[in-house]
């Protein structure tokens, strides 16, 4: 069994997605906040990219509720 633990956690990273998908006009999903793209890459991302997706998504989340 082989460790994937070089970008610093070996831990998978769970999905940002609520059930909640509707994507808005720049096709980013209403619910979990990730972009259309980042949705579809998703499940052949590393851990790293998978970290950075739902940093973005969260601060998109954020934003759109009115949380500085």
């Amino acid at each position: 069994m082989s460790s994937k633990s070089s970008d610093g956690a070996g831990q998978e990273v769970a999905s940002p997605c609520r059930r909640q998908c509707c994507l808005d006009d720049q096709d980013i999903c209403l619910g979990c906040g990730r972009a259309l793209q980042e949705i579809l890459d998703w499940g052949n991302a590393d851990m790293a990219r998978k970290r950075a997706i739902c940093v973005a998504a969260e601060a998109r989340v954020q934003q759109r509720q009115g949380i500085p």
